[in-house]
């Protein structure tokens, strides 16, 4: 989750929700983020809404976070009421997940399946950084229901490793790959940064390898963001190292596409590839969609029927309004009928589905001949779908299309 916090419209202190946005949910696919604002120590190019024991200060604790989310969990329920289909997807993320024991990640799930049930083909998915768990945690993860789990790999190069401040060692997200199929685990994904500063595409392709050898089902690679405020950018700056060079970006996603593709991997979305469409992130294609879901812990953003919501950050903060049996929310907005379409136009361009031309306006309807003409993107049963020329500049596309 972001580090910071938009402004917005204030939330009512009980999270009730717009009778408008509710009468939606029934329709939806319905998704729980669980966000765990913990890390062993914080990674120099992170900008997410975490905490080292040290940045915790005093009122916050792990051992007390799970009793402080599952209020959460109560209040959303309470909410929602009997709107709710059972949940579609379940996603922990953080910070680092398995910071955590196995046995309070399991009291979440437990959670969330007493207040709504779990759908029969739900899944659950836990991020973990592959030193934070271990295959006897695994193994116990397993048996509490999730049956998915995605590890922070990065690189396989060290020197790259070191840049970014990872604490693995080369070769440990393997291991964790492999002791999380023998715990059986039903899907497994690796996720990869490319153009971290002193990276060359001998790297890249090394970190590639690493990762097919691993045999796992799904794949994100995303280009390193420089953001401001982080121990990176303040490196950047003082001219220690480089900014990321975007025709280096280009031709390492070249790369990855070109790798995943001849290995039965195919991209679901511009920065995520899966075998097959069964290990798609179903939890992330709700985001893209504009399905329900709402997001659990301090900083967690959700969405309800065109109502994004989000809570407050720090963790002492968040448990302080559950504990006096107020909402966590900070603020929130309403988006009407256009804001949600243009939102349509920038996520489900993304998909390997494409975006239906329908969504577009008559006038955005004129520029799409544009886009296809200079092979960015092509028009498949009324449909626009980017090319890989055009996966590699969707943000310019969009804007193309909407200006």
């Amino acid at each position: 989750m972001p580090s910071t916090l938009p402004e917005g419209d204030p939330a009512p202190a009980d999270g009730s929700l717009p009778a408008a946005a509710l009468a939606e949910v029934a329709d939806r696919a319905f998704g729980i983020y669980l966000h765990v604002p913990f890390c062993r120590t914080r990674c120099g190019y992170c900008d997410f809404n975490t905490y080292t024991a040290a940045e915790l200060g005093p009122g916050a604790s792990r051992s007390d976070y799970v009793d402080s989310a599952l209020a959460e969990i109560e209040l959303a329920a309470r909410v929602l009421g009997d709107r709710a289909p059972r949940v579609d997807t379940v996603f922990v993320g953080g910070g680092t997940p398995t910071l955590l024991p196995p046995a309070e990640l399991a009291r979440l799930l437990t959670g969330v399946r007493e207040r709504w049930g779990l759908a029969e083909d739900a899944e659950v998915t836990t991020e973990s950084n592959p030193d934070s768990v271990s295959a006897a945690d695994l193994v116990a993860l397993r048996e509490a229901g999730f049956t998915r789990i995605s590890f922070g790999m990065q690189s396989a190069a060290e020197h790259v490793l070191r840049v970014l401040d990872r604490e693995h060692t080369p070769g440990r997200a393997q291991q964790a790959v492999a002791e999380a199929r023998a715990a059986g685990f039903e899907s497994i994904s690796l996720d990869l940064i490319y153009g971290t500063p002193g990276e060359s595409v001998e790297d890249w392709r090394r970190s590639l390898t690493a990762a097919l050898a691993a045999e796992v089902d799904h794949l994100s690679a995303y280009s390193l963001i420089v953001e401001d405020g982080t121990r990176l950018a303040g490196r950047v700056r003082r001219g220690e190292l480089a900014m990321p060079d975007e025709d280096d970006l280009a031709d390492k996603y070249l790369l990855a596409s070109e790798m995943l593709s001849t290995q039965g991997f195919s991209a679901y979305e511009v920065s995520n590839w899966a075998r097959g469409e069964q290990h798609r992130c179903r939890h992330n294609l709700g985001y893209w969609r504009g399905d329900t879901w709402w997001g659990i812990g301090p900083g967690a953003h959700s969405h309800v029927g065109g109502v994004r919501f989000w809570n407050v950050k720090h963790p002492v903060a968040y448990a302080g309004r559950l504990a006096a049996g107020e909402s966590p929310v900070y603020a929130r907005e309403s988006l009407d009928a256009d804001s949600r379409r243009i939102e349509r136009v920038l996520l489900e361009l993304r998909l390997a589905e494409g975006l239906p031309l329908a969504v577009l306006s008559d006038s955005e309807r004129t520029r799409v001949d544009s886009v296809v003409a200079r092979g960015l993107a092509e028009m498949r049963d009324d449909r626009l779908v980017l090319t890989l020329d055009g996966r590699l500049l969707a943000d310019g596309v969009v804007r193309d299309l909407l200006d």
